[in-house]
């Protein structure tokens, strides 16, 4: 996202003296910055995901086949609460 699309969507405050203390964004803004910020531009993963230690990964990978594979499922609002955290 270039700076050029959001200039008019950014709100500054100012002090009594007429300094420039904060800026203001809407929430959709702000949303999409931290996804931005938070996500490998490469890989698409978020940040916390890029720092999971290798071997969690697998063993999370491994004990998901082996629940598919002795047909154990689940709804998907179970798969959004571990997604989420």
């Amino acid at each position: 996202m270039a700076i050029a699309q959001i200039e008019h969507l950014i709100r500054y405050v100012t002090n009594a003296e007429g300094e420039t203390t904060d800026v203001l964004v809407s929430i959709e803004l702000w949303q999409q910055l931290m996804n931005t910020i938070n996500s490998d531009p490469v890989s698409g993963l978020a940040w916390i995901d890029e720092q999971e230690p290798k071997a969690q990964i697998l063993a999370d990978l491994q004990e998901s086949m082996r629940l598919a594979t002795t047909g154990e499922t689940f709804p998907v609002s179970k798969f959004w609460e571990y997604t989420t955290v």
